[in-house]
């Protein structure tokens, strides 16, 4: 997204693009871009194996068109969609399978899927570089890292989560499969809506930018707060509200969501579990959509890198489950990530109005949050250690 200038519409020979390459969601004319606006040529990304990743920005609009007067352009042709869709929902199928039997997850197992499910992405990162140029690829690096490292955060919730309803390791996989689907089916909703507003007008960067650096704010000042997390399942509407409604047994009944009970039909703690699960989806979604968008304008791309940071959670619960409690920064690097792409899109969104006021190119923002990822992983540690010194006399104090 940042890699694109903006500028007024120029009058000259339409290009020619191929019919596979770029999926136009409008029809509409191009509108003219902002008074005063400089005309200067689109930037060309080197080394790019795709002749037409020089005719296109970063948001995959044709140069000297404002993508958001001329319709948000996207590589996602009904093709390319229904293929990513149908792997999606065979990848799905088969995590069902694999949960259809309570277990435990062993170490091996869970290294073997989450290797896999790494794979997957940079293999499509591969394949977007090749087929469509060095930015739709590197956007969609830097909005997968952004996901990944949200998603994360995601995990640790549901960890104090599965731990407040008590529920059986064997059956823990199934209620992360069953949060991951609920996730994916609202950030697709999500998506859908942030495209319409982006297509509104540009007062949509700006309203973006606003939340991220709200949610950045209050994420940072619960992080130096210091108070341990915790989970009131209790107090959760949507848990409320399901009791009201429904009885629930008391004790867990397998894998089953719905038992006969006193001749009625109650719900299992497992089905209130994934209830509360489906709740903090919906606030997820709304902080991870909108700093997607933060790195790309495109619908299809945003949509690739939630699909791919989700897929693979259900297997990384179990590796980093003894690993999640001791990244105690991470909510401070999630802060700051979040501020710094709130901050990218205010200025996007000054940059149409001023054209004097500067963009974050995407490959600086994909150093920025890998540089704040590591630098919070390493203070962790760091920490960690610091207080196993010092808690270490004590210990052998009290031995003696």
């Amino acid at each position: 997204m940042s890699a694109v200038l903006s500028m007024p519409a120029v009058h000259s020979p339409p290009v020619a693009f191929p019919a596979a390459t770029v999926f136009e969601t409008s029809t509409a004319l191009p509108a003219p871009a902002f008074d005063g606006s400089a005309a200067l040529p689109a930037p060309v990304f080197e080394g790019s194996a795709a002749p037409q990743a020089a005719a296109l920005g970063a948001s995959g609009a044709p140069s000297g068109a404002d993508p958001l007067s001329a319709g948000l352009q996207t590589i996602g042709s009904p093709q390319l969609w229904g293929i990513s869709v149908a792997v999606l929902v065979l990848l799905l199928a088969l995590d069902f399978v694999l949960t259809r039997r309570p277990h435990e997850v062993r170490m091996r197992e869970a290294v073997a899927w989450s290797v896999f499910y790494l794979a997957l992405p940079l293999l499509f990162g591969v394949y977007l570089w090749m087929a469509f140029g060095s930015a739709q690829a590197v956007e969609f690096f830097t909005g997968y890292v952004v996901e990944k490292s949200l998603s994360v955060d995601n995990l640790f919730v549901f960890m104090l989560l599965l731990a407040a309803f008590a529920v059986p390791t064997a059956l823990a996989q199934r209620v992360l499969l069953y949060g991951i689907i609920g996730a994916l089916v609202l950030r697709a909703i999500f998506i859908a809506l942030g495209a319409a507003v982006l297509q509104s007008g540009t007062w949509a960067f700006l309203l973006f930018g606003a939340i991220l650096i709200f949610t950045a704010v209050k994420i940072i000042r619960e992080a130096l707060s210091d108070k341990e997390q915790h989970v009131d399942v209790s107090s959760m509407r949507a848990v409320r509200l399901v009791r009201r409604f429904m009885p629930v047994t008391d004790d867990y009944r397998g894998s089953r969501l719905v038992v006969h009970e006193n001749g009625r039909r109650a719900l299992t703690p497992l089905a209130l579990a994934i209830v509360a699960v489906f709740a903090t989806d919906i606030v997820f979604a709304v902080d991870s959509v909108p700093a997607v968008y933060g790195v790309t304008e495109d619908p299809f791309i945003v949509f690739a890198t939630n699909a791919f940071a989700l897929l693979g959670l259900r297997a990384l619960y179990f590796v980093l489950l003894g690993v999640l409690a001791k990244l105690r920064h991470l909510n401070h690097g999630l802060g700051v990530i979040l501020a710094f792409i709130g901050v990218k899109l205010v200025l996007h969104w000054a940059h149409g109005v001023w054209t004097w006021v500067p963009e974050v190119p995407t490959p600086l923002s994909l150093g920025v949050i890998v540089v704040v990822l590591a630098v919070v992983t390493l203070t962790s540690v760091h920490a960690n250690r610091r207080d196993a010194r010092l808690s270490s006399p004590d210990e052998h104090e009290s031995h003696s």
